[in-house]
């Protein structure tokens, strides 16, 4: 099941942790079973907000909304995104892992990122209904249970000293702000390539 570890980790995070190490789902089944739904979620959402609820910007009660090919192209892109974003960090933690006496797998390292990212999964909810102060406060709720997922569970699941996870889980988050400028900067592109956002107004 796609949120079967998502209480344990927020209820029993240690004993979750130890449990999934042991037993990791294979690749396939993470990306086939869990992420590209779970990745689909922000996007499907945020579609339906921008193109039948809109959002009203300050000081005008217009509704503003993205024409559906528009919203289609951007879901598409942020879905593909969301799934690239988690392949690469797995990457660089397996590829840092050695630096901390640890020795993971790929799939491992994807089963990590792939449970601490849920909030940030989840969240995608609020797309549903597009406003700055419930991204905010939703991102930030997100964020604050992503970050206690790393780094209280990170030491536990490569098996190292809690400081070097503290160190280790420092890098991983520097290394995920990089993915998500790298990500902004391509979005920034393709605008530019005319793949960006059109506006339908309504009365």
């Amino acid at each position: 099941m796609i949120l079967s570890h998502f209480w344990g980790l927020l209820t029993e995070p240690d004993h979750e942790w130890t449990s999934i190490r042991k037993n990791p789902p294979g690749l396939l089944q993470l990306y086939l079973g869990q992420i590209i739904w779970l990745a689909a979620l922000p996007a499907i959402s945020t579609y339906i907000g921008t193109t039948m609820v809109g959002w009203s910007l300050p000081g005008n009660d217009d509704v503003v909304r993205l024409t559906s090919d528009s919203a289609l192209w951007m879901a598409l892109l942020a879905w593909l995104a969301t799934i690239s974003g988690v392949a690469v960090m797995s990457w660089f933690m397996q590829w840092m892992s050695s630096n901390f006496n640890s020795n993971p797998s790929l799939t491992d390292c994807t089963a990590f990122t792939c449970y601490t990212a849920y909030p940030l999964f989840l969240i995608g909810l609020s797309g549903l209904y597009p406003s700055l102060w419930v991204a905010i406060c939703a991102g930030t709720a997100a964020v604050s249970a992503t970050a206690y997922l790393l780094y209280s569970g990170l030491h536990i699941f490569m098996k190292i000293p809690k400081e070097q996870g503290f160190i280790y889980a420092s890098s991983i988050l520097c290394i995920g702000l990089v993915v998500l400028v790298s990500i902004m900067i391509t979005t920034v592109i393709f605008w530019g390539m005319g793949v960006g956002p059109e506006y339908v107004q309504s009365y």
